[in-house]
C-alpha cells in the first residue's frame, strides 16, 4: 500500500514530481480558481431569468451552493428551478441560449461564462504556476484533464494554454466516449496521449471524484489539493499526499 501523508512546506515526505514520467492536472481548483467565474455566470443568468418570473425573489449566492455547485450544467438548472417551483420543458442541448427550456438556460449560462471570462479574466494560482515552471524547466510532460468544455478558453485566459501539449476536456471526452471521474478513463487517456504508463504518471486533483479516479486507475502518485474538500476526505478517496497549495511541492 502506498504511503499517505499530509505535506507541508518543510515536510521531508514531499515527493519529487520530476522523477515521474508525466503530471496530469485537473483545472478548476487546481490550476485556476475558475469556480468564481462560474458563480458570477450563474448569478447573471438566473438573475436575468427571474426578472421575467412574477413573484420570484432575487437569486442569492446561497442558491449556488444549495442547488448548483458541483452539478453538471443542466442538472444545476433543474435543481434550481425545482427549488423555486418553476416548471420548464427540458428542451435539447441544441437549444439556443434564449430558449425558455432547461437546456436553453444551461446554454445561456455558458454564454455568460464566456462573457465573464473575457471581461474579468482569471488568474492562475501563483503556487501552481511555480510548480508548472519547475516541471517545465525539467522537461516533465504535463496534461490538463478536466470535465469542463471551457478548459481551453480558461487556460488561454490564464496564460497557461501553451504549457500543455495534451488537454482532455469535456468536448474530447464526449468525442472519445470516455467515462467521467471518478472513472479513471480521462486521466488514462491523457497519459496514453503523452506516451507514459499510468504507473509512471501523477494525478493532481482537488475534487474527491478526481482523487478517486487517480486511485482507481493505478497511477503512480495521487496528489490531493485541499481547496475545501478537507484533507481527511481527500486521503480517504485515495490521495497519497495532501497539500493546501501546489507551491509546497516546489523545493527551494
Amino acid at each position: 500500500m502506498r504511503p499517505v501523508t499530509t505535506a507541508s512546506p518543510t515536510s521531508p515526505d514531499l515527493p519529487d514530481l520530476e522523477s515521474y514520467g508525466a503530471v496530469l492536472f485537473d483545472l478548476d481548483g487546481v490550476l485556476t480558481p475558475t469556480a468564481e467565474v462560474h458563480m458570477r455566470a450563474w448569478a447573471r443568468m438566473f438573475s436575468s431569468f427571474l426578472e421575467t418570473q412574477e413573484g420570484q425573489r432575487p437569486y442569492a449566492e446561497q442558491d449556488y451552493f444549495d442547488y448548483v455547485d458541483g452539478k453538471p450544467r443542466y442538472d444545476g438548472v433543474r435543481s434550481f428551478l425545482t427549488s423555486r417551483g418553476i416548471d420548464l420543458p427540458e428542451g435539447s442541448p441544441d437549444d439556443p441560449p434564449d430558449a425558455e427550456t432547461v437546456c436553453g438556460l444551461g446554454n445561456r449560462k455558458n454564454v455568460e461564462f464566456s462573457r465573464v471570462l473575457e471581461s474579468d479574466g482569471v488568474q492562475a494560482y501563483p503556487g501552481s504556476v511555480r510548480l508548472l515552471d519547475r516541471l517545465g524547466a525539467a522537461g516533465v510532460p504535463m496534461a490538463v484533464v478536466s470535465s469542463s468544455r471551457n478548459a481551453r478558453p480558461v487556460l488561454r485566459a490564464a496564460g497557461l494554454l501553451d504549457r500543455f501539449p495534451v488537454i482532455v476536456d469535456g468536448t474530447m471526452s464526449a468525442e472519445r466516449q470516455l467515462a467521467g471521474k471518478p472513472a479513471p478513463d480521462t486521466f488514462a487517456a491523457a497519459a496514453a496521449d503523452l506516451g507514459v504508463p499510468v504507473d509512471r504518471a501523477v494525478v493532481v486533483e482537488d475534487a474527491l471524484s478526481g482523487v478517486a479516479a487517480g486511485r482507481a486507475g493505478g497511477f503512480g502518485l495521487v496528489v490531493g489539493v485541499d481547496r475545501g474538500a478537507g484533507a481527511a476526505r481527500l486521503r480517504e478517496s485515495g490521495a497519497d499526499i495532501v497539500v493546501v497549495d501546489l507551491g509546497e511541492l516546489v523545493s527551494e
